[in-house]
């Protein structure tokens, strides 16, 4: 599993690797299943500069050193905040590193999030990632899905249109594999059945494991499943996978934190499931990249299924 750099460059790994578990096919690229999800360099509310431009570059490069070949963004992060830190931070890029971004939203001058899912606007999106990244290809590219637009709003471009641009993008070679987010169990069949989609990002967790049908399809069709909210919800006010009392006693069994164990769960759930926990701090990172090395025994893992809703089979 992902080991952290040790002085004098070597990564410690914490014994042996299993290639098959530690990794995944993403699009065109194999990628370790722990990556880094890039939400969290900005400021508050995902709007804004960071509180410390440095740190941030200092968190990036440790993000590759640690082995991290996967990384998650948005041009709408900031906005046009994330992808020049990354490009600050990194360019030129590792030969193995995976840069995934999304389309399908964009952000006004008070940092609200409005749709932007036309042919025209997906494409314009695309356009942007690749601009303020320097690159000309992108690993893969997620259509992020907004609620359905209330009467009065603006009409809601048909899935069907949105899937076809994105696979024009793929066919133009400005995007290795197509990607859908936020996504109906209908939603994502139709992005199967017309766009061959290489990953789904959907929120699924210890305690939410409402798409548990979605995760299921994509492992039987060897897609990769990129869960968001991996520890529960970001909202103060709901429940937290660190909060449970079952997490807790096996993260003290182990002598780990509650986070690793809730990420190490993921990890465990099926070899498809490739996480991109985001943090500001590189005390964080380096904890969240440990979860790849914790293992749960069949009796922490039987002990965590009770923390699921009886309602999840």
């Amino acid at each position: 599993m992902l080991g952290l750099e040790q002085p004098g460059g070597q990564i410690d790994c914490g014994g042996s690797v299993d290639p098959v578990r530690d990794t995944f096919t993403l699009a065109d690229r194999t990628v370790r299943r722990l990556g880094y999800g890039a939400m969290q360099l900005c400021g508050p509310g995902v709007f804004g500069p960071p509180r410390d431009r440095d740190e941030a570059i200092r968190l990036l490069r440790r993000v590759v050193e640690v082995g991290v070949n996967h990384i998650d963004t948005a041009q709408y992060y900031g906005p046009n905040v994330a992808n020049k830190l990354i490009c600050e931070a990194l360019y030129p890029y590792p030969d193995d590193l995976a840069l995934v971004s999304k389309v399908g939203a964009v952000r006004d001058d008070k940092g609200n999030w409005l749709p932007a899912q036309s042919p025209a606007e997906l494409r314009a999106g695309v356009e942007d990632n690749l601009r303020s990244m320097r690159v000309d290809r992108l690993t893969a590219v997620n259509l992020r899905l907004l609620p359905h637009a209330e009467e009065g709003d603006q009409a809601r471009v048909p899935l069907e249109d949105q899937l076809g641009e994105m696979v024009s993008l793929r066919d133009e070679g400005k995007i290795a594999g197509v990607g859908i987010s936020s996504a109906s169990p209908s939603e994502v069949e139709m992005a199967i059945r017309l766009a061959r989609i290489v990953c789904v990002q959907n929120p699924f967790s210890l305690i939410d494991q409402v798409d548990v049908e979605v995760l299921q399809r994509c492992t039987a069709d060897g897609i990769a499943y990129v869960p968001f909210f991996p520890l529960g919800s970001a909202f103060p006010s709901l429940p937290k996978v660190t909060d449970q009392p079952a997490v807790q006693a096996v993260a003290s069994r182990l002598a780990a934190q509650p986070s690793q164990v809730g990420l190490a769960w993921l990890l465990a759930r099926a070899d498809n499931v490739l996480l991109i926990p985001g943090t500001s701090s590189v005390a964080h990172l380096e904890e969240n990249m440990r979860a790849a090395d914790l293992e749960l025994s069949e009796e922490d893992l039987a002990e965590l299924s009770a923390v699921a809703s009886p309602a999840v089979s």
